[in-house]
């Protein structure tokens, strides 16, 4: 008996140095995992971004497992692709460049399972196994665990070695602890961008509305929504596209981007654009990459200016559509029900923007030609007053035919407002106009007298037209009754001319001369009246007539 009892002494003090070294190297491992997730931590409240905060995990990952390199691949929005978004070592470069779909190798495995996957050797036996460009190899192992939140899982996080490595449930352990760690900032992360990006997106959407009942102009409305649009949801390029019925193209009219090129595209025909298609059917249109689609007409533009996924929203106020939305990513994203939502009630708050600007755009307008009209009326009323105290004529009818010659002045002003500028009157071509309706119904024999106007084109603002046109009126309705008619002239031309400061009008006819004691102050008519003091009353301007070299000039000068 007493020659066992140091064996079993010796036995217990072995058992006992185990117990120790077991203790030892769990403490040990412990350390370990608790150094790595303090070193973890550190990265997580360090780092200024989500991509170089997963760069340092990486790096750590791949020391303290002994492996040689880990990649880092988080979902995107949509949930339907893993993009590598952090990597350590020799495979750094192909962080943003490589997309796996769920499901998609051992890594969209472990992403669609939620649970790890473990590859001791040979790795490309593995049924799962996909080779990927430019991420190293041939490896022999793989440990794979899914960054997990509290509720929805993020991404992966794996490690690889070049040689076999048996996995120990220390480092499988390890790596699922650092993937909780680094799961929960993500998801905190993601909630928090969220938040903000639905924050902006509602501010975007408040702001346009606002617009509704602004008093901002069509274009400022139109780049405010641009800008707003792009900036609360991300996109490269916004634009808007307005209809233009009559010759069924898109045109733009609004963008956030400075680039001259895409600004530039010509209009595009409904039948022949992805934005068109979104006129025609009514309802949003998606493309994953304008670049590779063979309905997008301007692809070499969208590879230079680095343009890939579109979505193509209708302008629509009740039924009626008036344009598109379009919003284009720099990188290929497939857009959710609630993004599309959101979209689509933007571009209804921007349609109805739109609307509410060019009906007040109307109605400003209607207002202006109410104001025109009514001075025009009261400058005729005017005429007339003064027609009836010093006219003199031989039948009322020679009166009334004066006075719808004047009237017909005024209306030939608003004629071409309605017709071309609301604001300015191309000068040569209310001259054309006047001198046509003018001489041709006063002289007898219209083809015996050869009218034209000569001199540049320019513009007029509308309130100068309006008495420029009565001036012409009068001017060549008195050379032709008191020059041409009856007698033996064959030249009436109008002349324009703009100098530096100032507009001149000369009305020209080779008939009859001025008697040589013509004096304008005190032989002047009705119709030289009336020049005069439009002349000098309301154009600020000074009227002359003479005869010289066979042919008499009536001649205006104003102001410009």
């Amino acid at each position: 008996m007493c020659h066992m009892h140091p064996t079993r002494s010796a036995v217990d003090s072995a058992d006992l140095q185990a117990r120790i070294c077991e203790l030892e190297t769990r403490l040990a491992e412990k350390n370990l995992e608790a150094d790595a997730l303090r070193e973890v931590g550190q990265a997580i409240g360090s780092m200024p971004n989500v991509d170089e905060m997963l760069a340092r995990v990486a790096e750590i990952v791949a020391k303290v497992t002994g492996t040689d390199r880990c990649l880092i691949y988080l979902l995107t929005d949509a949930g339907k692709e893993l993009v590598l978004r952090g990597a350590s070592g020799d495979v750094r470069n192909a962080v943003g460049k490589v997309r796996l779909r769920m499901g998609e190798g051992v890594t969209g495995w472990v992403a669609q399972q939620g649970t790890p996957a473990v590859i001791n050797r040979e790795a490309w036996l593995d049924a799962r196994f996909k080779p990927v460009p430019g991420l190293g190899g041939p490896y022999e192992s793989m440990l794979s665990v899914p960054l997990a939140g509290r509720s929805e899982i993020v991404g992966v996080i794996s490690v690889r070695t070049d040689n076999p490595h048996e996995y120990t449930d220390t480092q499988i352990g390890l790596l699922e602890s650092i993937a909780l760690q680094v799961g929960g900032a993500l998801e905190n992360y993601n909630q928090f961008r969220r938040m903000e990006q639905r924050a902006s997106q509602l501010r975007a959407l408040s702001e346009i509305s606002r617009t509704i009942t602004s008093d901002l102009y069509l274009e400022e409305i139109l780049q405010l929504i641009v800008a707003m649009t792009a900036e609360s949801m991300g996109f490269k390029i916004c634009s808007i596209m307005l209809l233009d019925r009559e010759k069924q193209e898109l045109v733009i009219k609004a963008t956030q981007s400075k680039s001259r090129a895409y600004a530039a595209k010509p209009n595009v025909r409904l039948t022949e654009s992805v934005a068109g298609r979104a006129v025609i059917e009514g309802k949003p249109v998606v493309v994953l990459d304008v670049r590779k689609t063979p309905g997008y007409q301007y692809p070499d533009i969208a590879k230079a200016e680095g343009l890939c996924s579109l979505v193509a929203l209708p302008l629509m106020v009740k039924k009626d559509i008036i344009g598109v939305l379009n919003c284009y990513t720099a990188a290929p994203r497939r857009f959710s029900d609630e993004e599309i939502n959101l979209l689509t009630a933007l571009a209804n708050q921007a349609a109805l923007s739109i609307q509410n600007a060019k009906l007040m755009v109307q109605a400003a307008v209607l207002q202006e030609m109410h104001h025109r009209v009514k001075n025009s009326l009261q400058t005729i009323a005017s005429l007339l007053r003064l027609q009836l105290r010093v006219g003199k004529f031989d039948s009322p009818r020679e009166a009334l035919n004066q006075s719808i010659n004047r009237i017909q002045s005024i209306a030939a002003v608003h004629e071409m407002l309605s017709s071309e500028s609301p604001d300015d009157v191309h000068v040569r071509k209310l001259a054309e106009n006047i001198l046509s309706a003018t001489a041709r119904g006063l002289l007898p024999d219209a083809r015996r007298v050869r009218t034209e106007v000569r001199g540049e084109d320019f513009l007029l603002p509308s309130g100068q037209a309006t008495y420029v046109a009565l001036i012409l009126n009068e001017l060549i309705q008195n050379a032709v009754e008191h020059g041409l008619k009856g007698r033996v002239g064959t030249e009436l031309v109008v002349n324009v001319a703009r100098g530096e400061n100032s507009v001149i009008i000369d009305v020209v006819n080779d008939g009859a001369p001025l008697p040589a004691d013509f004096d304008l102050h005190e032989n002047r008519n009705l119709g030289l009246k009336i020049v005069e003091s439009l002349v000098r009353d309301n154009l600020m301007g000074e009227f002359s007539i003479f005869s010289e070299g066979g042919r008499t000039h009536s001649t205006v000068r104003f102001p410009r």
